[in-house]
């Protein structure tokens, strides 16, 4: 018989905004602050906003412009590389505990654990066990921390969700049982992991607007709807999931692709985006020379400003099997050039590379001059070195430093947003 096993989902509470009062010896339930780059304007999206802004009814991702004028706040710009070392050591502390082949990092501020073989080893409760790591990541760095004990990785990313809001220790609990006596008529069935607006809209469709519904739906209907997707659906509306942090350990996706996107600072024209889909590109290619692979398809994506029209773009099998700039670029501004609409301000590019293989793969056509595209290589390795030496910024191309160019300005940031 398979032992019964307990899962954490610890989740930091408001975890940039929390960062931020940490760094100022400020509590974050008795200081009203924002994470947003004020530089933006008054339309500037808040990244985090502290405990104490929510409780007075203040929306997570709002910008500036919608906080009630009578709320007073700091206002901190983003540090990105500042919450990437508290999550490192948040990290930290669980490793004093557990093994990290226990531990899955699901994002910078959450992260499941499996706890099975440690309730023993320091003789506590699961709930005993939760609370003592929440105490120690506040005691030491001051962050608030939420924890779900599950049965399985679902129902502790549920309990962490749904349940743990309602309990006075911030810590939910749940098992198979627990959870359809108390969850199974819960409404919006949004609240749920991985239940997205489109997905219930779906599902009230045909009448089913809870976890009950489903769970007593006729499975040829959910299959009808879903395909495939309906086992997993099936499976967590009676709470079951097979999958364990072992198993997500072991996965290897059999496909890979390496993209990128942005949202531009303010509406483009064609030729200005034009100039930030090349570098991209640059960018790109540069990312495979140095994980030593190679793409055989790229991709592009044009959004405009809101409002206007429907995104553009497409992709191409490209003749060659390469990560050299100079080819991979004629293709993707071939592409942009027969699929943008012109006239139309341009807010949002994406690129991917897809095919990606071992660079033992690389191939191209009997015309190609190899001596050329190797000299390339060779040229794009030794600024690969430079810049892992010096600085993203230590050396650039020229269009990297013409006007309405970004990659200068994101090359301090982390995610989109300031380092």
């Amino acid at each position: 018989m398979e032992k019964k096993r307990t899962y954490f989902c610890i989740d930091m509470k408001c975890f940039y905004a929390s960062v931020e009062c940490a760094e100022r010896g400020l509590n974050p339930f008795e200081t009203c602050l924002v994470v947003a780059d004020k530089t933006r304007g008054k339309n500037a999206l808040c990244l985090a906003i502290s405990p104490k802004m929510k409780a007075l009814g203040i929306k997570n991702r709002c910008r500036l412009s919608e906080i009630p004028a009578g709320v007073k706040y700091v206002a901190a710009p983003p540090r990105m590389s500042l919450y990437v070392d508290y999550s490192a050591r948040i990290y930290g502390i669980y490793l004093r505990y557990m093994d990290k082949s226990d531990i899955h990092v699901y994002s910078v501020d959450e992260c499941f654990l499996d706890v099975t073989d440690y309730l023993k080893l320091y003789g506590k409760t699961p709930v005993e066990f939760a609370k003592f790591l929440i105490d120690e990541i506040g005691r030491e760095l001051g962050i608030p921390s939420t924890a779900g004990v599950g049965s399985n990785l679902y129902l502790a990313k549920i309990a962490l969700d749904i349940t743990a809001k309602h309990s006075p220790t911030h810590i939910g609990v749940l098992d198979e049982e627990s959870y359809r006596r108390t969850l199974w008529d819960h409404r919006p069935i949004t609240d749920f992991w991985q239940i997205a607006a489109g997905t219930a809209r779906r599902l009230a469709s045909h009448g089913l607007y809870d976890m009950r519904a489903i769970a007593e739906a006729p499975e040829e209907l959910l299959y009808r709807i879903f395909g495939v997707n309906a086992e997993l659906l099936i499976d967590h509306a009676w709470g079951r999931e097979s999958c364990t942090i072992a198993d997500i350990k072991a996965y290897k996706g059999k496909s890979r692709s390496i993209s990128s996107s942005q949202i531009l600072p303010k509406d483009y024209t064609i030729e200005e985006a034009r100039l930030v889909l090349t570098e991209m590109t640059d960018e790109g290619c540069r990312r495979m020379i140095r994980e030593k692979v190679i793409a055989s398809e790229v991709s592009i994506f044009v959004g405009y400003s809101f409002g206007t029209i429907a995104p553009t773009g497409g992709s191409q099998r490209m003749h060659e099997r390469t990560a050299v700039y100079s080819v991979i670029r004629e293709y993707v501004l071939r592409l942009f050039d027969e699929s943008t609409v012109r006239g139309v301000p341009i807010r949002r590019l994406g690129i991917a590379f897809s095919g990606i293989a071992d660079e033992g793969a690389e191939g191209y056509d009997f015309f190609t001059d190899r001596e050329r595209i190797d000299k390339e290589k060779r040229a794009e390795k030794a600024v690969i070195e430079i810049k892992r030496k010096m600085g993203k910024n230590a050396i650039l191309r020229a269009m990297d430093l013409e006007k309405g160019a970004t990659t200068v300005e994101r090359n301090g940031m982390i995610g989109g947003h300031k380092a």
